[in-house]
């Protein structure tokens, strides 16, 4: 498989304030997208790579994928929304990934609270960190989408890849220029929207977000499982679970895993 590199020409046509940085390696997007963002770096500052040896998922799970058969990338970004409102972050990364997948003619849909699936598999990650920099504070939104890889070469049995689900290998540079500038517009309408943009997101996220409406066991840091259905998304971006004691909100940071009961 030939799996050509980045097209670094075509990405420095990009909207004017993004800019695009190709590493042929690194270790992690996420971890070099911190470290441009508190040396300065201006908001929609990216950090793309062809392969990454020590990518992380949420809660420090490891992530690894031959060199240029994913789409790895982090952008910078410096929210002025108030603090209470950044744990919509991945979820509107995760619903923007998801449209812009649809449109481009894959049926994916969004799992709460970080993942895009196809069907009931992964095909893409997502991994939102805030941080302090001398400017103020920071979140660095690191997206990992499976773009060419084969069975074989899946990371575990439950992802998928875009090769896989269409039968034909997509165009990373053109992958990479729908989801920055998606992402982009979408978090530039939703930090200007105020209240009315957070409810349209919230109500859109769930009409979008292939958990709602399943019965699911929520595995929390306790131990002690959450069973029910998932019958919606609050205005703060929890996963409203109806189990046998009534209605429980939980938020991305109170999960371990989310798995649907009824496959």
């Amino acid at each position: 498989m030939r799996r050509p590199s980045l097209d670094a020409a075509r990405l420095a046509a990009l909207a004017p304030g993004v800019v695009i940085e190709v590493l042929r390696e690194t270790t992690s997007t996420n971890a070099v997208a911190a470290e441009r963002a508190r040396a300065g770096a201006p908001e929609g500052s990216v950090v793309a790579a062809e392969h990454q040896t020590a990518g992380r998922g949420r809660l420090d799970r490891s992530w690894a994928t031959p060199p240029r058969s994913a789409l790895l990338f982090s952008v910078v970004l410096r929210p002025t929304v108030p603090a209470a409102v950044w744990p919509w972050l991945p979820l509107l990364t995760g619903y923007v990934v998801a449209r812009a997948l649809r449109g481009a003619g894959y049926d994916a849909g969004t799992k709460w609270p970080n993942d895009v699936l196809i069907g009931d598999e992964k095909i893409a990650g997502i991994l939102v960190e805030r941080l302090q920099t001398p400017s103020g504070p920071a979140a660095v939104v690191g997206i990992g989408l499976n773009v060419s890889l084969t069975p074989e070469e899946l990371p575990v049995p439950t992802a998928t890849s875009l090769l896989i689900a269409s039968g034909a290998e997509p165009d990373r540079t053109d992958l990479l220029v729908l989801l920055v500038e998606a992402l982009v517009e979408a978090y530039d309408a939703w930090q200007a929207g105020g209240e009315s943009a957070r409810d349209r997101l919230a109500a859109s996220y769930a009409a979008a977000c292939v958990t709602v409406g399943r019965d699911v066991r929520v595995d929390l840091p306790s131990g002690d499982p959450l069973t029910g259905r998932a019958t919606g998304v609050d205005r703060d971006g929890r996963l409203v679970v109806r189990g046998p004691a009534g209605e429980t909100a939980v938020g991305a940071g109170d999960v371990v895993h989310v798995r649907p009961t009824d496959r």
